[in-house]
């Protein structure tokens, strides 16, 4: 086991991750912008390095500042968390390099799969169905015209590289074409340095499912069941839960045969998800691979009863698969919110500011996970989530109700959160049925009187 793990990351996954090393007896390093000085990552490391100014790229981004911190505190193993370098080839690589273990898989499949036009192609050639779509990259607008006539309209653009809904454009006629396509490089571009994109069929109106992937170096490779994602505003997550009202037992089998074989194919090793869109008729087609923990993960800790932040440093240092997550077998039904310092009755506006009253809920099968405090500064720098909230229960029906329930019970003040939206969802019939996809959300939001207020507790 690794004596001391520097986490290259903030927020609730940073401390997550420190969480989980003390329950290993394992030293942690934290990293922070000027703009985290008093994070509560920062106070609950073993040690804490300041690497740079609040934006991104002026510290959590900069891989010489993370790796002199590393040296300095002369750190075994390096943790990314999601988001930031989590997913970046090079930064593996450095890692690699420095002879610092970098917790998460080798750096030529993060590049591989990081890739999505690869990705497509070696999901292709293993036999896992992938949609319609354009051989490689499509260089410029007459090629995405030809492409877009071959396959059929609507067609979906896709930056190579990144994720988070980055660079994606749907297209559903000729019209639009020119302007979503260079709109969308344009973006991929700013976002990830790289505005390659391609093309594939828009799979109208499917669910969003991911599978987890657990693979050790001795060649044991596992799958955790499913989480379903497809709700969604503007390709960015609300809510998840597992398993998914869609997926029939057989269809589950078969997707979780077909994740195996391409984790197990590609070498993959550590933590990963594959992800689908899937259609009522039970098709479902490859989208990507997240090489990296998901912010939805919790929830199949609860159903399947471990500890994937753990198995992830147990498989980085070498050890086989806890016999107990090779043989898990999930039980009851999981629901996560994601609560972000948004205001849903103003376009969702990010809210930061100064939080002057924080109370979480709790009781049985409720879980929280956040950094957040009250007297806690939301900077402006970062992603908006400040918590998220988990909730299990023996049915689906359960765990709803739970959800409503603690949802009631979480208060924040001095900012606005999305909670009172999230009850809104929630409480819809369409929901508790189980009836949803990803447009769902967009739908149910132009059917609500902007403004009014929710069922949902003080903000």
């Amino acid at each position: 086991m690794f004596r001391k793990i520097l986490v290259a990351n903030r927020g609730e996954i940073a401390l997550r991750v420190i969480r989980a090393c003390k329950e290993l007896d394992v030293k942690t390093v934290a990293v922070y912008s000027e703009a985290d000085v008093d994070s509560m990552h920062v106070q609950l490391a073993d040690e804490a390095i300041c690497i740079g100014a609040p934006p991104s790229d002026q510290s959590y981004l900069k891989i010489n500042r993370i790796i002199s911190a590393a040296e300095i505190a002369n750190v075994d193993a390096i943790h990314p968390g999601y988001g930031f370098l989590s997913e970046n080839p090079e930064f593996a690589e450095i890692c690699a390099s420095c002879k610092i273990k970098f917790i998460g898989p080798p750096a030529e499949v993060i590049a591989l799969m990081g890739d999505k036009n690869q990705a497509r192609a070696t999901a292709r050639r293993l036999g896992v169905p992938i949609t319609p779509g354009s051989d490689g990259i499509v260089k410029d607008e007459k090629e995405a015209r030809e492409v877009a006539r071959q396959i059929g309209y609507p067609v979906m653009i896709k930056a190579t590289a990144g994720g988070g809904g980055r660079g994606m454009r749907p297209v559903f006629n000729e019209a639009t074409l020119v302007s979503s396509f260079q709109a969308a490089r344009t973006e991929a571009e700013k976002c990830f340095g790289c505005g390659d994109v391609y093309m594939e069929k828009l799979v109208l109106n499917p669910h969003h499912v991911e599978f987890q992937i657990v693979a050790d170096e001795h060649g044991n490779v596992v799958h955790l069941g499913e989480r379903d994602c497809s709700m969604q505003r503007r390709n960015q997550k609300i809510i998840e839960e597992s398993p998914s009202p869609l997926l029939t037992p057989g269809l589950r089998e078969r997707m979780g045969e077909a994740s195996v074989k391409l984790a197990r194919e590609i070498g993959y090793q550590n933590c990963g998800t594959i992800e689908y869109l899937v259609d009522n008729q039970e098709n479902f087609y490859f989208m990507e691979m997240n090489t990296r923990i998901q912010v939805e993960h919790p929830i199949t800790e609860e159903v399947f009863g471990c500890d994937l932040i753990k198995e992830q440093i147990r498989i980085a240092a070498g050890c086989e698969l806890s016999e107990h997550v090779r043989v898990l077998h999930p039980r009851g039904h999981s629901i996560e919110c994601r609560i972000n310092a948004e205001d849903p009755y103003r376009n969702f506006a990010p809210s930061p500011g100064r939080i002057t009253m924080f109370y979480a809920p709790g009781g049985r099968g409720v879980r929280v996970d956040t950094h957040v405090f009250t007297g806690y500064e939301v900077p402006p720098n970062y992603d908006s989530m400040i918590a998220k909230l988990i909730v299990t229960g023996a049915t689906r029906d359960i765990a709803i109700r739970r959800m409503i329930r603690a949802l009631n019970e979480f208060y924040i003040e001095g900012i606005k959160t999305i909670i009172p939206f999230q009850v809104d969802i929630l409480r819809s019939p369409e929901f508790q049925r189980g009836e949803y996809d990803i447009t769902w959300v967009e739908k149910f939001l132009a059917s609500q009187s902007v403004g009014a207020p929710g069922s949902g507790p003080r903000i």
